[in-house]
């Protein structure tokens, strides 16, 4: 591995650092706090959002493991596992948004990442089974069963994320924690992808170890791989598990729900649910709140659309590298195209970082904490990028990597500014589990849709692959620009607390 994609590996550790050390300092126009509250606000958000990331490290470690087994999990195998996983996933917004709004952010953070942890342990014992021959199981139900369990774990990371930082930012700080939201996701993906990746190779019976890092090798002498008969590949799920494991012990320790649980003093919010925290949690009263307001339930569409786009783009074309000299009937692979395919955690990362930076930092100071201009801008990239794909699939994969790096910049930006920031706003402090829950409920009946269709398009023709994600694009685009002008009005007018302090 070359020192510049080490040294790139790095770099959202120094943005997330930066994005620490510039809110903790920076005066705000807007709103003032006290040096010690935002000291406090990161040291809750950190942990809170890395075991967030690493939640997508335990999720998307079944696109790796599918490359890793090769013809044992064939692409509409594992477009059916991947869509009644997500299906569960959406499908569980409905149970744990209200339950985070009612028991708290943290108390969801705890049983995603400890529930998600035993599903990842079951699918590693499943995985070893199946490739030691221990037992025979069938493949496709086995996954389908054990990866829906772990997303109905998952499913608490983003309500959870959501609701505890609700209470922590106000409705002008947000649009830089949607940019964190989307840094965070990047992390997630590199995790998934490329540590994961490193993973399936340090764990290969048979490899040049002379070509790996140190931390590989060193996984080697750990787990014995040396006198292993065959490939590891449960290890993939094995070892995100334990790092969820050690993170949730960290949350339990440090993670409080509200300033006040921090021996702060809580913040008046500005969002849709300011002036009523002292209300009590009920649950037909929030329900009703979320799915009689129009601008979330129009948000809610757009970002079925962002899961039919996020996923459409990001598992396929990981997929598509790999396939692609048996499409292209050529050996002939072009440096961009192996650098793509050894790449793309990393690749996605940077898209990652960089798009959810510039949608939060253009949505608070260019369009005064208004979240659909952005998600329209992002939008017409979107299109521009599937359009690009489009007309360079099979004949220019430079084009085609410049395509699909641009059009995660754009979706993921889009979500971050949307699941990750327009649910506190327009849920309010007191609804923005359930908020998020919809809304992120919607993005995975989106990652359904376009995992089943996917795999069966893909199986048989590459070259629908973009033109199914081009009216998704344009159906974002138009439901972006019907909500330009939205911006949540505080249910009571309260006099802004005087700046927040430590005690």
């Amino acid at each position: 591995m070359s020192l510049w994609i080490v040294l790139l590996s790095y770099l959202p550790i120094v943005i997330v650092l930066a994005y620490v050390l510039k809110d903790i300092y920076r005066k705000h126009p807007y709103v003032s706090h006290s040096v010690g509250f935002k000291a406090r606000r990161a040291l809750n958000w950190v942990p809170l959002g890395l075991t967030y990331a690493f939640l997508y490290m335990a999720r998307y470690n079944l696109t790796v493991s599918k490359n890793a087994l090769g013809d044992l999990m064939t692409k509409e195998d594992f477009g059916t596992i991947f869509f009644f996983g997500t299906i569960t996933y959406a499908v569980s917004f409905l149970i744990n948004g209200p339950l985070t709004d009612k028991f708290g952010g943290k108390k969801a953070i705890l049983a995603g990442a400890i529930g998600a942890a035993a599903a990842n342990i079951l699918m590693g014992f499943a995985t070893y089974g199946i490739l030691m021959k221990k037992f025979a199981l069938p493949l496709t139900l086995t996954y389908s069963i054990l990866y829906s369990i772990n997303m109905y774990f998952q499913s608490f990371g983003a309500v959870a994320i959501v609701k505890v930082n609700a209470a922590w930012f106000h409705v002008r700080e947000r649009g830089t924690f949607g940019g964190i939201f989307g840094i965070l996701i990047s992390l997630g993906l590199f995790f998934a992808f490329d540590w994961c990746t490193a993973i399936v190779n340090a764990t290969l019976a048979s490899v040049d170890t002379t070509s790996m890092s140190w931390l590989q090798n060193l996984l080697r002498d750990i787990l014995g791989i040396t006198n292993s008969p065959i490939d590891q590949t449960w290890w993939v799920f094995f070892v995100p598990a334990t790092i969820l494991v050690f993170f949730a012990i960290l949350d339990l320790i440090i993670i409080r729900d509200e300033p006040a649980g921090a021996g702060l003093q809580n913040i008046y919010t500005a969002d849709a649910s300011a002036g009523e925290d002292d209300k009590p949690f009920k649950l037909s009263e929030i329900l009703t709140k979320i799915l009689t307001n129009k601008i979330i339930l129009t948000i809610a569409f757009i970002e079925f659309c962002t899961g039919v786009l996020r996923n459409g783009v990001m598992h396929w074309y990981s997929i598509f590298t790999n396939e692609y000299t048996k499409l292209t009937g050529t050996t002939d692979v072009l440096p961009v195209h192996a650098f793509m395919k050894n790449n793309w955690g990393l690749m996605l990362m940077l898209a990652g970082v960089f798009g959810g930076m510039f949608a939060g930092t253009i949505s608070d100071r260019l369009f005064q904490s208004r979240r659909g201009p952005v998600a329209a801008l992002l939008y017409a990239l979107l299109f521009a990028g599937a359009l690009l794909m489009a007309f360079t699939l099979r004949s220019d994969q430079i084009l085609l990597a410049v395509a699909v790096v641009g059009m995660s910049f754009a979706v993921i930006g889009t979500h971050g500014v949307l699941s990750g920031t327009s649910t506190m706003d327009f849920g309010g402090k007191r609804a923005a589990g359930t908020a998020v829950g919809l809304i992120d409920g919607f993005v995975y009946l989106g990652t359904g849709v376009q995992s089943l269709s996917l795999g069966f398009i893909t199986t048989r023709n590459w070259d629908y692959w973009p033109v199914f994600l081009i009216p998704f694009t344009l159906l974002g685009f138009f439901l972006a620009m019907r909500i330009r002008k939205a911006i949540p009005v505080p249910k009571a007018r309260a006099e802004q607390p005087k700046p927040a302090s430590a005690t």
